[in-house]
């Protein structure tokens, strides 16, 4: 499978990809110049904000709003006025990190870890923020906190931290949002790249972009085994997401972060964003109820 170019945003750090239902739309960002990218999939229009801050997150929330990571804050973002309205800090005066990944759960919960600015080894933490915006420490000694997805039944949560070449899979409590550690899913060898952002489909496999790897691929989270790979031109890919009223396409996110200008001309989309058709659903993910 190949990849196809859907729009070329140039993005230094392209990340956070999500298909919005409700509005037919896909969002993402660029994580280094502060912009949230809106896609719309009927009119093929697309609509930019920016931000003084880095933006690493959008997710569908309800209302009329999404629910945006900027630097280590949480805040809603009205889309129709542009305005922020800030919830809560998830690691208040540690202006070293910024939050990274994140993801709701089936009970409107918000996952979402951090990461040191100069990716200092062990820096961050995954975070679980409820609905009465408590923010919970869940992992400590995180590097960099990435991919985020539960199983179809909700009994497990799988997580990268991107340096350790792992897909950890956890016991979820969906109820008290408990996690106990189960077992390294799946070990990526270091020739495929570094796992980044992932998601599930409707069959229980995950898709995970791998960072130097220039794809997205699937993997059985059962057997640890490879499945198949969406071939993307560019290197630095960095995230994907299930998109269409049918769930029946992916986005892929990537970056030029550090790239030198020989690879830029080798890889000239690298910072777009992408699209393929896998020939599986995805399974739909979770509202934030923040």
């Amino acid at each position: 499978m190949e990849a196809s170019i859907l729009y070329s945003s140039q993005c230094i750090l392209g990340e956070g990809p999500l298909w919005h239902s409700g509005k037919k739309k896909c969002f993402w960002v660029d994580i280094e110049q502060g912009i949230l990218f809106e896609y719309d999939w009927l009119t093929k229009k697309t609509q930019t904000w920016q931000f003084d801050y880095n933006i690493t997150l959008v997710l569908e929330s309800t209302g009329n709003h999404l629910l945006l990571a900027l630097n280590t804050g949480i805040a809603r973002f009205m889309i129709d006025s542009g305005k922020l309205e800030w919830l809560t800090d998830v690691e208040e005066g540690v202006i070293i990190n910024r939050c990274n990944d994140g993801a709701c759960d089936c009970r409107g919960r918000l996952w979402v870890g951090t990461m040191h600015r100069q990716h200092e080894q062990e820096a961050g933490s995954l975070y679980c923020i409820d609905n009465d915006l408590v923010v919970n420490k869940k992992l400590a000694n995180v590097t960099i906190s990435n991919g985020i997805a539960w199983s179809l039944n909700n009994k497990r949560l799988y997580y990268i931290d991107s340096p350790t070449q792992k897909i950890q899979s956890f016991l979820f409590d969906e109820y008290s949002g408990k996690i106990q550690f189960e077992k390294t899913a799946i070990v990526v060898p270091p020739e495929m790249g570094t796992p980044d952002g992932m998601a599930i489909d409707s069959e229980g496999m995950l898709w995970v972009a791998h960072w130097g790897g220039y794809g997205v691929y699937q993997w059985n989270p059962e057997t640890g085994t490879l499945i198949s790979k969406i071939d993307v031109p560019a290197p630095q890919v960095t995230s994907c997401s299930f998109a269409g009223e049918n769930l029946d396409y992916i986005i892929i996110t990537s970056a030029r972060e550090n790239m030198s200008q020989k690879d830029l001309e080798k890889y000239p989309a690298s910072g777009d964003v992408f699209i393929a058709s896998p020939h599986v659903n995805g399974a739909p993910v979770f509202k934030c109820i923040l």
